[in-house]
């Protein structure tokens, strides 16, 4: 049964399990994966493909299979994805920038931003397929100017991807499609394979295999984040119907059993209610048992004394996903500093922030959101800065700037300007 709080009974470390996933029992096992994928290469990729998912006769999806994808997939869906897609696309369009330059009399400084060449994408396979996946990761790639986007997922029982997914993957611009999953397609795109190229980035969620392999592997590429179980945290007024409230936290109950959803109100009624729709709305769901699971081990209803102490506690929390199911959400969206994304209103659940409105999916989980952000463009870019001085701008300086060098004791830095001043 979900547990029911006065919020004076429960800590905020309590509400939500705030841990980066624990990593520690698959370390091993991945080390060994990732090793045999550096030293076997492909032949690594196709035993793990038919240990863990499905016998494949090639590791790289070609042009006919996605076009046959794109062919076989209901126009309807399609015309969604399309849409998805250009949604995405303007969001983040807006997050595109541009370097800068400052003049200092005749002195230059500036920032230059360059796009990752290669970036490599995760998408799951397992309990559910997730197009959205596909779309969340690969446009901001796109946008920001990856010139390579390296797709791998995990292949079906018959070494097939599932159209849906290799549809979005044509949608969204992705340039290669590979058929492998789990940890060694986290090292085939570290280390690069016969088949499989090197990437400079890593992104997408995964299982706790991925999770550690990503860890394993951060540092010779770079990775998005280590995610953690999906959460929501719904503050709802009284006015709010239970209908919705109980419907959008089943949304995240259903994606893992250690998924954790949770309300806090301050009006008893609603929370009675709400506890009772939830048992009501999960016996039709067809992922019933891991909501019901994650409902009776994370799930959490707390009366607050009102909205304002709700936000105060969900601040505290950092939630991924945070809906303000109240008359005037606006009026308490400036008290909000820590969250994932918020939804605002009644008619914002958080499924339009998963498939179509046009914000990004892939958030901070554990309480990452106190100092992350939602994957963005600026993920797919580095900056460089430069510096031009020319001969009397340095020579103005010179003293003062090898003055500091000694006082940190390097020598060497200070005879770097030295030699310029004394060659006049």
């Amino acid at each position: 049964m979900i547990s029911f709080y006065d919020l004076k009974e429960i800590t905020c470390e309590e509400i939500l399990a705030q841990s980066v996933p624990d990593t520690s029992k698959a370390e091993q096992a991945v080390r060994e994966i990732i090793a045999a994928v550096r030293e076997k290469g492909d032949e690594a990729l196709y035993f793990y493909n038919e240990k863990f998912d499905g016998k494949t006769s090639s590791l790289k999806v070609t042009q006919e299979e996605i076009d046959r994808a794109v062919k076989n997939t209901d126009p309807y869906f399609l015309e969604t994805l399309r849409q998805a897609r250009d949604n995405i696309s303007e969001y983040h369009s807006a997050q595109i920038r541009k370097g800068y330059e400052i003049k200092r009399g005749d002195c230059v400084l500036g920032q230059k931003i360059t796009p990752l060449a290669k970036v490599g994408l995760y998408v799951p396979g397992g309990t559910a397929r997730y197009p959205s996946t596909v779309l969340m990761n690969a446009i901001p790639a796109r946008l920001a100017g990856v010139k390579e986007i390296v797709m791998v997922t995990p292949p079906d029982k018959n070494g097939n991807v599932p159209d849906v997914i290799l549809a979005a993957a044509s949608v969204s611009g992705v340039t290669s499609v590979y058929k492998t999953g789990g940890a060694q397609a986290v090292a085939a795109l570290a280390y690069g394979t016969e088949t499989v190229p090197k990437v400079d980035k890593i992104v997408g969620p995964g299982n706790i295999y991925v999770a550690a392999a990503k860890k394993e592997v951060f540092g010779l590429v770079d990775i998005d984040m280590i995610a953690g179980p999906s959460e929501i945290l719904v503050i709802a007024d009284e006015k709010s119907p239970a209908k919705f409230v109980a419907a959008d936290l089943l949304s995240q109950a259903e994606h893992d059993v250690n998924a954790t959803a949770v309300l806090i109100t301050d009006s008893r009624r609603l929370a009675e209610e709400v506890k009772t729709e939830l048992y009501l709305q999960l016996d039709k769901l067809p992922r019933k048992e891991i909501a019901a699971s994650s409902i009776e081990r994370n799930g959490k209803i707390i009366l607050a004394e009102d909205l304002s102490q709700a936000v105060d506690v969900a601040n505290r929390i950092a939630p991924e996903h945070l809906e303000l199911c109240v008359e005037e959400p606006f009026s308490l969206l400036d008290k909000v500093v820590n969250a994932g994304s918020v939804f605002l209103g009644r008619y914002s659940p958080e499924p339009l922030g998963d498939y179509f409105a046009g914000t990004n999916h892939t958030l901070p989980t554990s309480g990452t959101a106190r100092f992350s952000s939602p994957l963005n463009v600026d993920d797919f870019v580095k900056k460089s800065s430069y510096i031009y001085y020319d001969k009397a701008s340095l020579l103005a300086s010179g003293e003062r700037i090898a003055d500091f060098a000694d006082r940190e004791g390097l020598g060497a830095h200070a005879e770097a300007i030295r030699i310029r001043m004394k060659n006049e």
